[in-house]
């Protein structure tokens, strides 16, 4: 694939001043920020659970939005450290998500999606007709190269839950039409063989930038190789899909079609949210008739044109929970393996099952624990009914927060943060509060009931 002429577009990291409902943020100076001065948006009866969550969304949300630069024209979010800079497309889900509590933030946040559509236009100027309407992983600020491969399809999810704090239907008008066509290229140049089981890839043919597209140091990609396209032929196509299917992406895509289908029905089109449905559907079923290992009590990831399973269950394995994907009976062994001594490490849940040899209590996706995902396996579990279980996770993820800082992830033994202090998706440990996961670390919005009364 050609090098696209937008790749070469200048501008800088802009830093600036904006006032929200009368807090200031100086991302010049962010590091400055001052819990107290959040809005006075949350209330608890457990002062260290009031001060984490006053902490979360100065540093974690507040603190992550930027001014406009190049290419990125409206405000958008750097998810922490000097090495992430861009807007991401999984990290910034769970920005917006707990931006949209603000009033008057409306705009801001339609802003920072448009930054994903103006991408997709200025692909769509030179790309193939394959490889049009992809959304890249990070719309890096200039000069950096734009990077040719997508993220975990998160953005329906996060569209809905703003429309479920804000009610913005505005927004719903702005992103129906470019989510479904961000959908259709990921079947399109991810489901490869039409089973609803979702690969990676990249276009640069480069076998790290697929692995980008989920969690990039997972065991189950260990072997994993880049081949062209197994049906299209001719002049031109490269080594740009990976040769494995992964159980995270393609419960992800299920998680973004069952978002994308309720909010067509709101917004009155039957019509897509029908075929987002049947889509959804075909994921479902191919994730349990192929991905699914009764053995391992989880999903695990195949080998694309085989279906052979790779032995080796990873933190993927567990996302097709918040999707909805696993049968009760499913779920509820899930549950069990969730709750053995494999997965229950001091601080749970690892990111790969710690009987496995590559298992480290701090290595990065090969056995440390990270919020979000944390947050959405709790968030699986509950929906199933696993309450005790989900409740055990999120808590001992706030305590550990609370002992040892907010940070991008943790080591799954000693509790220790590791990588960047003050993550924006990190922000994830409200959110797991706020959705009633807990049950020792409780936190409301004020003037609301508890989530577990509501």
């Amino acid at each position: 694939m050609k090098r696209r002429g937008f790749l070469k577009v200048t501008g800088g990291a802009a830093v600036g001043r904006m006032a929200f409902a009368g807090l200031v943020i100086d991302w010049a100076s962010a590091a400055e920020a001052d819990p107290a001065a959040v809005p006075d948006l949350f209330e608890s009866d457990n002062p260290e659970v009031l001060a984490l969550a006053q902490r979360v969304f100065a540093k974690c949300v507040l603190d992550k939005l930027r001014l406009p630069a190049e290419p990125l024209r409206h405000t958008w979010v750097q998810p922490g450290g000097p090495y992430y800079l861009g807007q991401w497309i999984w990290d910034t889900m769970f920005v917006v998500d707990l931006l949209s509590l603000l009033p008057d933030q409306r705009q801001v946040i339609r802003g920072i999606f448009q930054n994903y559509w103006d991408f997709q236009d200025r692909w769509n100027q030179d790309a193939p007709d394959h490889a049009r309407d992809m959304i890249t992983v990070a719309i890096k600020t200039a000069p950096q190269e734009v990077r040719q491969f997508s993220q975990i399809p998160i953005l329906a999810w996060g569209v809905e839950r703003v429309y479920q704090r804000n009610g913005d239907r505005e927004l719903l008008r702005q992103c129906l039409g470019r989510l479904e066509r961000f959908h259709d290229w990921y079947w399109r140049e991810r489901d490869l063989h039409g089973n609803g089981l979702i690969t990676l890839g990249a276009y640069t043919g480069k076998l790290q930038h697929a692995k980008w597209e989920t969690f990039d140091y997972e065991c189950n990609m260990d072997g994993m190789a880049m081949t062209v396209h197994p049906k299209r032929k001719g002049p031109g196509e490269g080594p740009w899909y990976a040769d494995l299917c992964v159980p995270g992406n393609t419960a992800y895509l299920i998680l973004g079609e069952r978002s994308l289908a309720r909010l067509a029905k709101i917004a009155g089109d039957q019509d897509m949210a029908a075929r987002r449905d049947l889509l959804a559907d075909k994921g479902v079923k191919g994730m349990r008739d192929h991905m699914w290992d009764e053995q391992a009590g989880t999903f695990l990831t195949v080998k694309r044109d085989t279906l052979e399973k790779i032995p080796v269950a990873t933190i993927g394995s567990w996302i097709p929970l918040a999707a909805g994907v696993p049968t009760e009976a499913m779920a509820k062994r899930m549950a069990e393996v969730l709750a053995s001594p494999a997965w229950q490490t001091p601080l749970p849940v690892p990111t790969v099952d710690r009987t496995d040899k590559r298992w480290k209590s701090s290595a990065f996706w090969r056995g440390d624990v990270w919020p979000p995902t944390n947050y959405q396996i709790a968030s699986g579990l509950a929906a199933y009914g696993h309450k005790d279980l989900a409740a055990d996770i999120a808590d001992k993820t706030i305590a550990n927060a609370i002992k040892n800082g907010i940070s991008e992830h943790y080591d799954s033994v000693t509790g220790k943060a590791l990588g960047v202090p003050d993550y924006c998706m990190s922000s994830t440990l409200v959110t797991m509060m706020l959705d009633g996961l807990t049950k020792k670390h409780l936190l409301r919005l004020r003037g609301q009931r508890p989530a577990h009364d509501r």
